[in-house]
């Protein structure tokens, strides 16, 4: 399970870049800042590498196998 707190989310992106699986993609939908944050498109192709988790800068994803 991945989980993002989309209120935590600056809309870096760098999740969306640097996932090998491609599970990310930017939500169509605005934050609370006016941001549109990432958000778990593909779920069925996550591995749980936990990378996403590593490198979010706002501390914003979880990830739990």
């Amino acid at each position: 399970m991945i989980s993002i707190d989309e209120e935590l989310c600056k809309g870096c992106y760098i999740c969306v870049e640097s996932c090998p699986k491609k599970v990310f993609r930017i939500s169509k939908g605005l934050n609370k800042k006016g941001i549109y944050p990432s958000t778990v498109g593909n779920i069925e192709d996550c591995n749980y590498c936990g990378i996403c988790e590593i490198i979010c800068p706002d501390q914003s994803i979880a990830v739990k196998k």
